[in-house]
């Protein structure tokens, strides 16, 4: 268990998204976003990520959910003060949609604990927009 209570605010999410055209299909109603995650550690301890839960919404209000370990094969492990990016995407029926969801982490320390044995918490995630270029004009 960690030597004192742990602040789950002290993991900030910054998020970027780019539409990709190349990868998308008009004709076939297919918009796929690329979205770069940067997760910090502003805490002096270190944390691992386990699992995810995403809840992505298109125009029409169609909703897909995605849950899975970790994040792109990863469960990565955050040092105090240092930061994990990746990089994922999701398609879209619609050019304007949006995404939201949570993290699931546990805090490292003791690093010899099986991180399933450790309590999580959650790092929610504030919904972001998904849009093509011109869908907001």
């Amino acid at each position: 268990m960690p030597r004192h209570p742990f602040n789950p605010s002290l993991v900030k999410i910054d998020v970027v998204t780019t539409f990709l055209p190349s990868h998308s299909s008009v004709e076939d109603s297919q918009y796929t976003f690329a979205y770069t995650i940067t997760i910090s550690n502003e805490s002096e301890l270190p944390v691992q990520l386990l699992s995810r839960h995403w809840v992505i919404t298109d125009a029409n209000s169609e909703v897909q959910e995605v849950q899975g370990e970790g994040v792109v094969g990863e469960q990565p492990v955050i040092q105090p003060q240092d930061s994990f990016r990746y990089t994922s995407g999701a398609t879209l029926n619609t050019p304007l949609g949006y995404m939201e969801g949570s993290y699931f982490m546990v805090v490292r320390e003791p690093m010899d604990i099986d991180p399933h044995e450790l309590p999580t918490f959650e790092v929610p995630i504030r919904a972001f927009s998904l849009h093509t270029p011109t869908a907001l004009n």
